[in-house]
């Protein structure tokens, strides 16, 4: 069964003076600052497109490599995931490196590897991310 989720972001201004804010209306959890600042210099409480991806990216990554480590026979107890989401402007966003550290009893360090980079690769944000470089650091606790 497919699934939409919705957000929408109301902006005043120009791009380098302007703000605005996101709100995440499906799940009614909170809107959010945003401003070219906080995207390209410091956040001062604010967030970015590129951190809004990063959730997003690090997020559905657990969720797909905890299934293919369950469907592996080594369902994880934990796993820690960062997103670094990069973004230079005038080029975009060029990057996103996740960083995994997991608690997966019975699994060696090779294996691990391996299913997370399964997991990069096949994870749907990963597949909506495809025009961009995609890394990853992989690592038992």
């Amino acid at each position: 069964m497919a699934a939409t989720r919705t957000a929408h972001a109301v902006w005043e201004g120009d791009l380098l003076k302007g703000s605005g804010v996101v709100s995440l209306d499906s799940s009614g959890i909170g809107s959010y600052p945003v401003s070219w600042p906080a995207r390209t210099e410091e956040p001062n409480g604010k967030t970015s497109p590129e951190e809004l991806i990063a959730a997003a990216h690090s997020s559905c990554f657990n969720m797909a490599f905890s299934n293919i480590l369950a469907k592996a026979g080594n369902a994880p107890t934990r796993l820690e995931t960062k997103a670094d989401v990069t973004f230079v402007p005038g080029q975009g966003i060029t990057g996103s490196h996740l960083t995994v550290r997991g608690e997966v009893p019975g699994l060696d360090a090779d294996e691990f590897r391996s299913l997370a980079e399964d997991a990069k690769k096949n994870c749907p944000v990963s597949q909506a991310l495809a025009g961009t470089t995609i890394t990853l650091t992989a690592e038992l606790a």
